[in-house]
């Protein structure tokens, strides 16, 4: 399979039910961008030089690629894909493609969510150290969240906070979602997107349930210190954006 590509949406794939989520959720961010979706398996080796992966290996990743393209071409949008099986470390390869990636999209299970780890190795590096936005996909199913839902981003005084929230607006475009915008700083971003239904909410006023309107967050998306600290936030943390880092995040890196 060609290693060689331009600029991509580039999703890790391993075979889970969780990767096969974030493979769907990653078709409207491709097609959105004019670019290709790029999955890519790891096969894990501490020194890539060292040893060839084996048959197994080979066979094993090839299918978790197989999966991942036919449940993308399932769904019937018109997006170019590339495969790619790669070997070495799982976080020093993602990192290394995120240089030339839009967006790096990993599956994460709730269950692995909530262990000690919070995300993972290989989330926490790209988290920490991708060269690119990263969104990671929390689920326990290989199906995509529905249209619609909540997006919640803070609006604070963060020198990369207008790009964070550009990102949430575009989200809530991309999937017909409402944007809840936490606030900390009043700004113009209702009159940008006048298509986009916004929440503004104080920060630490909380949100009252009605018939019409669920505090669940389906993606919160964050910036560069988030980006830096998502690793040590426990369960119980002071985050603005309620539930975080329990839901799906994309954090905002350049």
């Amino acid at each position: 399979m060609s290693q060689l590509h331009c600029k991509s949406v580039v999703v890790g794939v391993d075979g889970s039910k969780a990767a096969i989520t974030a493979a769907k959720w990653a078709i409207d961010e491709a097609i959105s961008r004019e670019l290709p979706l790029r999955f890519v398996h790891v096969v894990p080796r501490e020194d890539a030089r060292a040893t060839q992966p084996s048959g197994w290996e080979v066979e094993r990743g090839e299918m978790a690629l197989w999966q991942a393209d036919g449940a993308v071409q399932g769904v019937g949008k018109p997006v170019e894909i590339e495969t790619a099986l790669l070997s070495g470390d799982p976080e020093e390869v993602l990192i290394h493609e995120s240089q030339d990636a839009a967006l790096v999209c990993l599956g994460v299970g709730k269950r692995e969510w909530g262990s000690d780890e919070l995300l993972g190795p290989t989330a926490a590096a790209l988290a920490t150290r991708a060269h690119c936005p990263v969104a990671i996909i929390r689920s326990d199913s290989d199906e995509p969240p529905a249209e619609g839902g909540v997006i919640a981003v803070v609006v604070n005084d963060e020198p990369d906070n207008d790009e964070v929230v550009h990102h949430a607006m575009e989200e809530g475009r991309l999937r017909k979602a409402t944007v809840r915008q936490i606030d900390r700083r009043l700004d113009s971003w209702v009159r940008r997107y006048p298509d986009v239904r916004v929440e503004v909410v104080a920060a630490g006023a909380g949100v009252r349930m009605t018939e019409n309107h669920s505090n669940a967050i389906d993606l919160a998306v964050v910036g560069q210190a988030d980006a830096d600290e998502i690793t040590k936030l426990g369960a119980l943390n002071c985050h603005p954006i309620p539930g975080y880092p329990d839901c799906s995040v994309l954090l905002v890196r350049h």
